[in-house]
């Protein structure tokens, strides 16, 4: 049985409409089975950078230790809404700490490697899956080696920094593009060469083509469908088993309109859970 943690955080996201990733989350806690969702109650200030390149650490901080407190020992896998892709860091660590050699598929049209000394924004947003590889500000960052870099694949990320670029070729990072993933089994080959014993994957919502969703406040184009996205993850289930799993960056452009994009959502969520 999936477990659901729903984390409305929006400290993380550089985006002007990054409040509006509460009203997201909230709307995706209304369709997910009562019994088995927690919803977080994250803090409501934006928190201070505390002398690092990370804007909103200290709130940052508070909520990734929510996160590793809901989470406890609870053997079933999780799949975590967010909010923003920094909610990713302290559950894949959960992941991790029940099954060492984990495998990391991170579908998201940004590679999310940048460094607090490398970011052009300060969010942590475009810094989590560099921080989950071990380079990240204090408090922020896993130990090096938690998961190596080796046993990340990013797949669909189109739009990169300089930075970012050169540390998917310096850390070895598999990357797979769109066309790739339009390939049936090119991602769950992907996995399968790292040789996991079970598998954490992360989706924002911006790996969708922009056609596919409204509620994308990061809209990169020439994205995959959601029929592409629920194709590849099912390929996936059947190489390791999902340990972990979260999805984020569902940011409609008003509470009114936060159901338009559900039936889709739900589509990948049901491919997850």
């Amino acid at each position: 049985m999936t477990r659901y943690l729903v984390v409305p955080q929006w400290q993380g996201s550089p985006s002007s409409r990054a409040m509006q990733l509460i009203d997201g989350a909230e709307a995706i806690a209304g369709d997910l089975p009562r019994t088995a969702t927690t919803i977080l109650e994250v803090p409501t200030e934006a928190g201070e950078s505390l002398g690092t390149g990370v804007h909103r650490l200290s709130s940052l901080r508070r909520i990734a230790e929510q996160i590793t407190a809901a989470l406890g020992d609870h053997p079933e896998p999780t799949l975590t809404v967010g909010g923003d892709c920094g909610v990713a860091l302290a559950t894949v660590a959960h992941a991790a700490s029940r099954t060492p050699n984990l495998a990391v598929v991170w579908l998201d049209a940004h590679p999310d490697l940048n460094t607090p000394d490398s970011t052009p924004s300060g969010a942590f947003a475009g810094m989590v899956l560099r921080a989950i590889l071990g380079e990240g500000a204090p408090g922020l960052s896993l130990d090096v080696g938690t998961v190596p870099a080796q046993h990340v694949v990013l797949a669909g990320a189109r739009s990169f920094d300089d930075a970012e670029l050169d540390a998917v070729s310096a850390l070895g990072i598999r990357s797979l593009s769109v066309d790739d993933l339009r390939q049936p089994d090119a991602l769950a080959d992907a996995v399968r060469a790292i040789g996991a014993d079970g598998l954490y994957v992360h989706v924002d919502v911006d790996v969708l083509d922009p056609a596919e969703l409204a509620g994308n406040s990061h809209p990169a184009p020439f994205g995959i469908s959601v029929t592409e996205l629920t194709r590849a993850i099912g390929a996936l289930r059947d190489v390791a088993p999902l340990v972990g799993a979260s999805l984020t960056g569902y940011s409609p452009a008003s509470k009114e309109s936060a159901t338009d994009d559900l039936g889709a959502l739900l589509r990948v969520i049901g491919a997850l859970a």
